[in-house]
């Protein structure tokens, strides 16, 4: 199965758009767990198994784990993720941007190391940073687009003059990874969720390219005109929501405050699909 078809089967299975997102701080965790990263895995595994019917991907973002020393967690997260939600996909956010051995060795870590059927990658070295990850049959990789920070239109937002048609160059990047970057159907791009115009250039530009959109609950985009702006039936949209998720409740109803959040942006996911 390509990693487009899973994203595809997640979706139907589950009904949902929404990918909950991993990043657990020791200082957030809830109830006698704050300040303790040595339960990041507790924690992370309780909302995966409160959400496990109801997304269409989760995210964990390695640094989380890399910070406190829980690199040993995240594989064990990885393999309960195996366990309990076989069917859903895992994105590894890492946004790798090396080159050669070094990219392979990235690509070692996500596919060999974590087990991840995705990683997101900064394409910004060039094809040759991204090429090292698709050399592993139906994984997926998610191109850094169009971002939800202010500080995108720093480089994102600019024109590329010596481009035929002088495009923005995160229109350049949503051309190279829908045409000749893509060369096995494994790219994907991100796009914010707080730039819902940008949303639906990149997906006129890319119709059949999986969109990975953060941004919505804690960061404040607009979940219906995220769908509004992105879905297609061939391109499937995936909607990440963690903070709003993962500290709906700071108290030992955290998975149970979890879970009602992801249903209820989930269903405001579902509401908007045309």
């Amino acid at each position: 199965m390509t990693f487009l078809e899973m994203l595809q089967d997640a979706q139907q299975r589950n009904a949902s758009m929404l990918c909950v997102g991993l990043d657990p701080e020791p200082k957030r965790l809830p109830g006698a767990m704050r300040g303790d990263p040595s339960r990041i895995f507790e924690f992370c595994a309780r909302i995966v198994e409160a959400t496990a019917d109801l997304a269409m991907a989760f995210k964990p973002q390695i640094a989380y784990f890399a910070a406190h020393r829980a690199e040993a967690q995240l594989e064990q997260l990885m393999a309960h993720i195996r366990r309990v939600a076989p069917h859903v996909p895992v994105i590894l956010d890492a946004k790798r941007g090396d080159i050669g051995s070094t990219a392979e060795q990235y690509a070692v870590e996500a596919f060999e190391r974590y087990g991840a059927d995705a990683v997101t990658l900064s394409p910004f070295m060039g094809f040759d940073s991204v090429q090292p990850y698709l050399r592993y049959q139906g994984k997926g990789a998610f191109l850094l687009c169009r971002t939800s920070n202010p500080g995108g239109d720093d480089l994102q937002n600019q024109r590329l003059a010596s481009v035929e048609g002088a495009p923005l160059l995160y229109e350049h990047v949503a051309r190279l990874a829908q045409g000749p970057w893509n060369l096995n159907g494994q790219l994907g791009l991100v796009v914010g969720a707080t730039y819902p115009a940008e949303i639906e250039r990149v997906r006129a530009i890319a119709p059949t390219l999986p969109l990975l959109i953060p941004g919505v609950g804690a960061q404040g985009g607009d979940a219906a005109a995220t769908v509004r702006a992105g879905w297609r039936p061939q391109g499937p949209v995936v909607v990440n929501s963690s903070r709003a998720i993962l500290y709906a409740s700071g108290g030992d109803d955290y998975a149970a405050a979890a879970r009602a959040e992801a249903e209820k942006t989930r269903a405001q996911l579902q509401a908007a699909r045309p």
